[in-house]
């Protein structure tokens, strides 16, 4: 066979073979196109099938509030004034009113949900519970994990002293004197910090009976429980004798992403205090309105 002959059909054979492997490619991308399409159908009609369950999602918690007609909330259960058990066993306390008000007026069933202050947080990550109502003050590293309602309580570092002291009338004049302190609180810091000689104590109960029996010239804590002291013992001679400028607030905190809650939390909030409610429910835990 001539060598001009082979080679023409050598040729021949590649143009078949480059049109084989064209063809066979172009059947490959058509099975995967086809694929592609039908994945996404089926998101699709996965996505109408979560929006067909009654608005469940992760976004509107508020529509699981309402469908569910309960609102799980977090608390202890043993912080009073704040949340704890009365002598009849019951949950009562500051935050458990509030938190059961806010729930009648969006309406729902309050289920509070008992749990030590250390796995607060998780049990509010792990869905456990949709709102945690236990006085959690507002903090800028809270604040970029969690989402707050408005400030519902203001409160300040107080200095306490005996109701006939002279001596004592700002920070600064705590200079050489003794201050009953928890060892491990803020307020103790504080106290080093105007010079103030500190007694260790277990709680604000026995710093007060320090201070009673003039074993010490002074306490600084939280204005909450100074009120909350002198709400149950109106007779106790004792006295605010200056105010830190520095108050700090808190709110009912939430996850991230449960802006329709907070939004009708937090107008329950303002028609709780437009109209008298929150005064109320202020004074018979505190003596006084604590909002500001």
């Amino acid at each position: 066979m001539p060598i001009k002959t082979i080679r023409i059909r050598e040729e021949s054979f590649l143009k078949k073979l480059t049109l084989l492997f064209a063809l066979l490619l172009s059947f490959m991308l058509i099975l995967s196109a086809c694929g592609t399409n039908d994945n996404n159908n089926e998101a699709g009609n996965n996505q109408e099938n979560n929006a067909a369950e009654g608005g469940k999602t992760e976004e509107d918690l508020l529509a699981k509030v309402k469908e569910d007609g309960k609102l799980l909330i977090g608390t202890e259960g043993t912080y009073p004034p704040f949340s704890f058990h009365d002598d009849k066993g019951e949950l009562t306390g500051f935050d458990v009113e509030l938190a059961t008000e806010v729930s009648n007026r969006l309406d729902v069933e309050p289920v509070f949900m008992e749990t030590q202050w250390d796995a607060m947080f998780a049990g509010l990550d792990s869905k456990r519970f949709d709102m945690i109502a236990n006085q959690v003050g507002i903090k800028p590293d809270r604040e970029e994990k969690y989402d707050f309602s408005k400030p519902y309580i203001t409160s300040a570092a107080v200095l306490i002293t005996r109701e006939d002291n002279t001596d004592i009338s700002s920070f600064e004049d705590l200079e050489g004197k003794k201050s009953a302190q928890s060892m491990t609180s803020n307020y103790a810091e504080l106290a080093k910090s105007y010079g103030a000689e500190i007694v260790g104590v277990e709680g604000f109960n026995q710093a007060i009976e320090l201070l009673n029996s003039n074993r010490v010239d002074a306490t600084i804590n939280d204005k909450l429980s100074f009120l909350d002291f002198t709400n149950k013992r109106p007779d106790a001679p004792i006295k605010i004798a200056a105010t830190s400028e520095d108050a700090a607030q808190s709110g009912l905190m939430f996850r991230k992403g449960s802006e329709t809650l907070v939004e009708e939390v937090n107008n329950a909030l303002d028609e709780i205090i437009a109209d008298g409610t929150y005064e109320q429910i202020s004074k018979k835990w505190f003596g006084e309105n604590v909002l500001e």
